[in-house]
């Protein structure tokens, strides 16, 4: 499957050299096809090979064609398989004296090793034909051979269906590169962002610009990454995203920005993020939320790999009130249902004291959501589980109900339940026979986010067990929108913090309210949402230094002079703008089906934020330090046991 996703890469990059080729026609799926004016690379120029392994085809027969690549394995010292980043091609080794020192070459190099063959294009024998590779139906008769370079025992073999642990994986990357997956992989990264680049550049007027990473500590938001300076007690800081940058290049009118931008957030061990990652990273002047948005469908449609279903613009938008009371979260997985239904109304009568209990508080409510066949599909233990999560982590009561397959209710709850009750919960839940319920009462947003991560984890058990709720193939995209401007601080819930970052402008309609009720206030952010993941967030900002020093000074309660000149900037007539990053890494990490965003970046770091190939972060002599006024206090037994344990090792797997 990667070979052929390598082929269709290869038909959809521009060539360098700027050679025009003709049709090809053949029973490739019509994306393969290529138009008379499509520009194909031309993957031979400057190097010492005619052809690469896996161009080759029967239109090449009788060619004399020199190869360069590694030995993926050998077959009873006659036939060789020799591989490059395009493809496989079978290699024959020949057997006459004239050739012995060719066949020595050959048979004696260990596989991976690096070996350079000329010899000329044949047919395979009749019958012996491959189907199953690109160039199956074809060999090289070799006539010549040279060894460029031995491989030692490899700590892994290099095929696909090999499994290997991350770590070995990421300690020895330079030969986890060679998979056809990772090749796959990364050539579909180069090719969505040079089609990114075009669109954005060539198509629309955008500047591509390099902004500085040795910056300054920014308020709020998530921790930075420190830089020592030769200035006692100076420290540089990584930027987390070039946030205020794109917005001083608004100020100082260039209109349209755009970079591929590396960013860096120092957010400890989180499996699904990195120290360092890569964002598309784009600002406008004079644009409002809609027009952000219709520029980043079109930018995807016209990037999408050529390999999958088109991209359906607009893509749907949603607030993130209904995201939250539909899905329980602000990220939706909108590939399958399950939603949350608000059960409020049908017991404001009830007898039952725990949910009268709960209907009579400020936000309290009733909500349950429907698992398809759970009554079938879920063991005690399951149940058991979730009602465990729902206490841990909420600290929330499930109430689960099964139905049998007469639609009869199995559970303690279920007897003080009225009989129009159960029809009622029937209709609004769309129940069949089989089905599962959960109910759950409790605070609004709480019970929201309990239900939306039961959701999640029933649909982990549900494809467990077999059934097919999310299809791989889907690429299901949301805006979210409406989210508020400020949450409550978790260690001081009296005081606000940013929901986003300090430069978002409020929502228009809600400008008065910043004033008497910040906490109401809605801003102008906007998150897209795949499959459940955000893979890229923005807003319109704040351009008017007033209403920016108010938020950051009185509603934030932040020092102003960290950010004194970004507010003078937006004195001096800054236009309004707007802008947003999408996540590259996990947006590609989607697209290819990866398991992990480090299956989509060259070199990534661990679980724990290390490089396990050249073990960095690593130590630094006293001497090397004293130039910028550091001293490492090492610390004690105690203190490292306590680190371990917030930090635990790399997993291996």
């Amino acid at each position: 499957m990667f070979r052929c996703g390598l082929s269709r890469l290869y038909k959809g990059l521009s060539r360098p050299t700027g050679h025009i080729v003709q049709p090809i026609w053949c029973s490739f799926p019509r994306s393969l096809v290529l138009s008379p004016q499509r520009r194909i690379p031309d993957f031979n120029s400057f190097v010492g090979r005619t052809n690469t392994c896996g161009e080759l085809r029967t239109s090449h027969l009788g060619q004399e064609v020199t190869l360069c690549g590694w030995i993926q394995y050998r077959r009873q010292n006659i036939f060789l398989v020799l591989r490059d980043f395009q493809g496989l091609v079978q290699v024959v080794i020949p057997q006459d004296e004239s050739a012995a020192s060719v066949k020595k070459i050959l048979c004696e190099a260990p596989v991976e090793s690096v070996v350079q063959v000329s010899g000329t294009v044949v047919s395979r024998p009749p019958g012996q034909e491959n189907p199953k590779m690109a160039t199956g139906e074809i060999e090289i008769k070799v006539k010549t051979a040279e060894l460029l370079n031995s491989c030692k025992k490899l700590p892994f073999e290099i095929k696909d269906f090999v499994k290997k642990t991350e770590a070995l994986r990421l300690q020895y990357r330079y030969l986890d590169l060679r998979s056809f997956q990772m090749q796959y992989n990364l050539r579909l990264r180069s090719q969505m962002v040079m089609k990114m680049r075009e669109y954005l550049c060539n198509l629309h007027g955008f500047v591509d610009i390099e902004t500085p990473t040795l910056f300054k500590k920014t308020p709020g938001g998530a921790k930075e990454f420190v830089v020592p300076s030769r200035e006692p007690g100076k420290f540089y800081s990584l930027p987390q995203s070039p946030q205020q940058f794109k917005q001083l290049l608004m100020v100082g009118g260039l209109d349209r920005y755009f970079q591929v931008a590396r960013c860096y957030r120092d957010e400890g061990s989180r499996p699904d993020r990195q120290p360092e990652f890569t964002q598309i990273d784009i600002e406008m002047s004079f644009v409002d939320q809609t027009g952000i948005q219709s520029l980043i469908e079109d930018l995807l449609r016209y990037s999408w790999p050529k390999d999958k279903d088109p991209l359906i613009v607009p893509f749907p938008s949603m607030t993130f009130a209904e995201a939250l009371s539909t899905y329980g979260t602000d990220k939706p997985d909108t590939r399958f249902g399950m939603k949350i239904v608000d059960i409020s109304d049908m017991f404001r009568n009830t007898k039952i004291e725990i949910l009268q209990d709960v209907l009579s508080q400020p936000q309290g409510t009733i909500k349950a959501i429907c698992i398809p066949e759970g009554t079938k599909y879920f063991k005690r233990k399951d149940v058991e589980t979730i009602r465990k999560l729902a206490t841990d982590q909420f600290n929330q009561e499930i109430l689960p109900v099964f139905l049998n397959a007469n639609l009869n209710w199995n559970s303690p709850v279920a007897k003080s339940i009225m009989e129009e009750q159960k029809l009622e919960l029937l209709r609004l839940l769309e129940i069949q026979e089989e089905d599962m319920v959960l109910l759950t009462a409790g605070e609004h947003n709480k019970t929201c986010s309990l239900l939306g991560k039961l959701r999640l984890e029933c649909a982990d058990l549900l494809e467990a067990r077999g059934m097919v709720l999310r299809d791989s193939a889907l690429f299901s995209f949301l805006w979210v929108v409406d989210f508020p401007l400020f949450l409550p601080k978790e260690d001081n819930p009296g005081e606000l913090e940013s929901a986003h970052h300090p430069f978002t402008a409020p929502h228009p309609s809600d400008i008065h309210l910043l004033y008497t009720e910040p906490e109401k206030v809605r801003s102008q952010h906007y998150d897209l949402v795949l499959n459940g993941s955000e893979i890229g967030g923005g807003s319109i900002r704040i351009h008017d230094a007033e209403l920016q020093r108010y938020i950051l000074a009185t509603l934030l309660k932040e020092d102003v002079k960290l950010l004194s000149h970004l507010l003078q900037a937006l004195d001096y007539g800054a236009p309004p703008h707007g802008g947003i990053a999408l996540g590259l890494d996990r947006l590609l990490c989607l697209v290819t089906g990866a398991a992990s965003i480090r299956d989509v970046i060259a070199f990534p770091k661990s679980f724990r934020g290390h490089d396990l190939m050249s073990n960095a972060p690593d130590y630094i002599p006293p001497e090397e330090l004293r130039p910028y006024h550091i001293q490492v206090s090492r610390p004690t037994d105690s203190e490292a046991e306590k680190s371990s344990l917030n930090h635990p090792p790399d997993p291996e797997n």
